[in-house]
């Protein structure tokens, strides 16, 4: 019991801090979401309590940009995961352990610089009157200016770009706690390499891919500075939208209610992808099942031994 309250006592600045500058804030925004604008230069009251905001936020424009928010955040998260697992594996099977401190150090270089900034950055390099576009025309690939700065294309590179090192590392974990003597039983089983990685590598990686995809996929969804500063009116995101409420429009209730739609659709997306993914990974667990067969400990018939009988 001593050893028990000693743990939990460790556990209690954590607790305070998520308390604190998570659930206290979230409960807040939830709150608000249920008032109303009082007048033209209020920002929210809550005397009066009513769903008018959710119906309010179902607007066709704010159907849209959701719309565009989840193709964004599905195909950022997917193209990530595409990039960065072949990163990671080589990361974590074919670089020598002496030099992946820098290859780690090199994935986390974006981040010593401002997110902003780093926007910013792919900013100029679309930009129609930038080195990419006069180096695509000099070379003969384009007739015209660069057409892409301002679209949902734009926003997808410069989401790939932010959250890439987010999916690298969780994966590199992954894979590196695989370890060579694994694989290197499954190929002296006569397994291949192909089989190697989806029978035994990917599985047991599970917990690193599951991170990767939520570490990217949930803040992605409610980025709203490589919406703003890359996709201007065609890359509109839900993010946008409610900073607009909370800065612009001083609607905090309208911004409120929006901001817990996203929450909520980002977790029934979670919950879909999780669901898809059981049900499609079915019938290779009912194979592995058939194949192993089940873990029952072997019986024996023969008679107790008893320590005069082993002596003798």
């Amino acid at each position: 019991m001593r050893n028990r309250s000693a743990g939990a006592a460790l556990a209690i600045p954590a607790w305070a801090w998520l308390l604190l500058f998570f659930v206290a804030p979230v409960a807040m925004v939830v709150w608000f979401s249920f008032g109303y604008k009082p007048g033209v230069f209020g920002t929210h009251a809550n005397d009066i309590l009513s769903f008018d905001r959710y119906v309010e936020a179902f607007s066709p424009t704010f159907f849209s940009t959701f719309q565009n928010t989840l193709w964004v955040g599905i195909i950022g998260t997917v193209l990530c995961f595409l990039i960065g697992a072949p990163v990671a594996y080589w990361m974590a099977f074919k670089v020598k352990p002496q030099r992946r401190g820098i290859l780690i150090a090199l994935v986390l270089v974006p981040f010593w610089t401002n997110f902003l900034v780093r926007t910013i950055g792919w900013q100029v390099i679309m930009a129609p009157e930038g080195w990419l576009s006069s180096l695509l025309q000099g070379i003969g690939v384009l007739d015209g200016p660069l057409d892409l700065l301002y679209t949902r294309t734009a926003v997808v590179i410069g989401v790939v770009y932010n959250y890439l090192p987010l999916m690298i590392l969780p994966l590199f974990v992954a894979f590196d706690r695989v370890g060579p003597a694994l694989r290197e039983a499954s190929k002296d089983l006569g397994a291949g390499k192909l089989a190697t990685f989806f029978r035994v590598t990917l599985p047991l990686s599970r917990p690193g891919i599951i991170a990767g995809v939520l570490l990217v996929f949930i803040p992605l969804m409610g980025d709203y500075i490589t919406a703003t500063v890359l996709g201007g009116a065609k890359g509109n995101m839900v993010g946008q939208l409610v900073a607009s409420q909370f800065q612009t429009a001083q609607n905090w209730a309208l911004g409120s209610a929006m901001a817990v739609l996203l929450m909520l659709v980002i977790m029934l997306t979670i919950g879909v992808a999780a669901a898809l993914i059981w049900l499609v990974t079915l019938p290779f667990r009912a194979q592995n099942r058939l194949v192993l067969g089940p873990a029952v400990p072997a019986k024996t018939d023969a008679p107790a031994t008893t320590p005069a009988e082993v002596t003798s």
